[in-house]
């Protein structure tokens, strides 16, 4: 084959264009190709205005997609980052010319790879820019670990809820972020769920700092971040080895660093909660066994003490219905009776059943079908229910496959943006300091090891399909009417009753074995002060 050269030129800026770049490029590489490698048929292709941290470039494709169809001898170039910033990239490239017998020539450089030293020069450069890259991120992380180990602030994205004052570089609790925090901190406590916190605070129209909706990462994140205890920690993840986790030994942790939000006994009930909803997640789908379906919801009508589950006996059916009493009944501070899962799920079941398929809140004949199912005197707080679809406004579980998908989407996410990040650093025309890189890479990590660790405590696809099934098949069967406590509380996944429930129900109140309030999620409340 008579020999043909490939010219490719490319430049990034619209600065280099106007100053003539593509020019001079064009007119030095047909000489060279003309005059010292006496290749007098070439052909041009050339890039204005893209960057070389990727290849995806439209006339570098058109040109490979040429080589490969054995049109060209040699590749000529002005420098070899016209062709990539990319290691691997180039690499890359650079097989396929030598798969196709194509000499790579670059004039600044001053190799050609026909050659054998041109090849060995070749790679001596690029190895030696390697090492480059990798002293310069040696030295700067050493440079920001002492100053970590003295206390000083690394820089980066300030942490929610703090103001930082680069004049004195003291960290102080901003004042309405760190209430939010604080609440953040005190609903998880309440609600024991990361989603029911971050649908809290979007019902409240408590937006982040970029103005966008809560998510369970994000709220995980605050969670487990002991930043909010007043500890300043650095150095965890380890980038060369897909940001894994660091021995304990090799973090840098400053205790008493800045003022703290969330008190240490606070953070560590927090800590605990998340283990245990972390461990109850992985087997909650392997048994029904001793899962009480109010539980966390019943308040002692007496002196206001939070309710406890228990196992009551076990009927001759085989099915053994929970139990709920006042912690204090069990100290003689209280003497409010107990009340029976048989007592209470055919009253809530119901009660959810009547409202959800009467529109009409204010059709006196909804109060008289209340009273009269629920063997109660009279219902106050009706016109509490400004509209009663709200009062069955359910969400699917934490369990339900579209968190899974929303997880594994802000996964993917997070996984590009390091993976741009990178690139823009490593091979970009754009400058980013090394600091900013492994400032920024590392808050990325953080998030993604907080969708990791989610993404680890969801069950199996095919567990949580079943879950949903099951759940949707219960919001449908009360919606027309036709679900039976009684009999479904012997066969249905206890787990599912009890997500359904904590999802419409905020509180019951219980006096002397009768239920005589009810407080939805959306805080409309239902009081029956009597029973007959």
């Amino acid at each position: 084959m008579k020999d043909k050269a490939a010219i490719y030129i490319r430049v990034s800026t619209q600065h280099q264009i106007d100053k003539d770049s593509l020019l001079v490029q064009r007119r030095e590489l047909i000489a060279y190709s003309e005059l010292v490698l006496n290749i007098k048929d070439y052909e041009i292709f050339e890039d204005p205005g893209f960057s070389a941290k990727n290849t995806d470039r439209p006339q570098f494709q058109a040109m490979m997609t040429r080589i490969r169809a054995g049109e060209f001898s040699h590749m000529l170039v002005w420098k070899i980052d016209r062709i990539s910033r990319n290691l691997l990239d180039f690499s890359e490239m650079y097989r396929e010319l030598k798969r196709y017998g194509v000499a790579f020539v670059s004039k600044n450089e001053q190799f050609d790879t026909s050659t054998a030293v041109g090849e060995a020069m070749l790679k001596i450069i690029l190895v030696f820019a390697e090492l480059e890259r990798n002293m310069t991120a040696e030295r700067v992380t050493a440079v920001m670990l002492s100053r970590a180990n003295n206390g000083q602030w690394n820089g980066g994205k300030i942490p929610y809820g703090y103001d930082y004052s680069p004049e004195t570089k003291v960290f102080t609790p901003h004042p309405t972020e760190a209430q939010i925090v604080q609440t953040i901190y005190d609903t998880y406590e309440e609600k024991r769920s990361l989603i029911q916190v971050a649908k809290y605070l979007n019902l409240k129209g408590i937006s982040s700092r970029k103005g966008t909706q809560w998510s369970a990462v994000t709220v995980h994140k605050i969670l487990t971040s002991v930043f909010y205890i007043g500890d300043y920690r650095y150095n965890m993840r380890d980038e060369e080895d897909g940001f894994k986790t660091k021995d304990e030994s090799e973090w840098v942790v400053i205790e008493n660093h800045h003022p703290a939000i969330i008190t240490n006994p606070q953070f560590g009930r927090v800590q605990e909660l998340l283990q245990s909803n972390s461990r109850l997640a992985k087997r909650q789908f392997k048994t029904s066994k001793n899962v009480h379906i109010f539980s966390g919801l019943l308040v002692c009508g007496k002196c206001g003490c939070n309710m406890s589950a228990n196992t009551g006996r076990r009927l001759p059916n085989g099915w053994l219905p929970s139990q709920y009493a006042c912690h204090n009944r069990r100290k003689g501070l209280c003497n409010n009776k107990y009340i029976s899962e048989l007592t209470l799920g055919p009253f809530i079941f119901t009660l959810i059943q009547i409202i959800t398929n009467n529109p009409d809140i204010s059709d006196t004949r909804l109060e008289s079908k209340l009273k009269k199912a629920l063997n109660v005197s009279y219902v106050k707080g009706l016109e509490t229910l400004s509209d009663p679809e709200e009062a069955d406004s359910y969400t699917p579980p934490a369990f339900g496959i579209s968190e899974r998908d929303k997880l594994l989407e802000q996964k993917r996410k997070i996984e590009n943006a390091m993976t741009r990040l990178k690139s823009l650093y490593l091979y970009s025309d754009s400058t980013l300091s090394e600091k900013d890189y492994i400032l920024e890479n590392t808050k990325l990590a953080d998030e993604l090891e907080s969708v990791n660790e989610l993404l680890a405590n969801l069950p199996k696809e095919s567990e949580a399909m079943i879950a949903r099934a099951s759940y949707f098949l219960l919001a449908d069967q009360i919606s027309k009417g036709t679900f039976d406590f009684l009999e479904h509380a012997k066969v249905m996944d206890r787990n599912i009753l009890r997500d359904y429930i904590h999802a419409v129900v905020k509180s019951i109140t219980v006096l002397d074995g009768n239920v005589i309030e009810v407080i939805w999620q959306n805080d409309a409340k239902l009081t029956f002060p009597s029973v007959t």
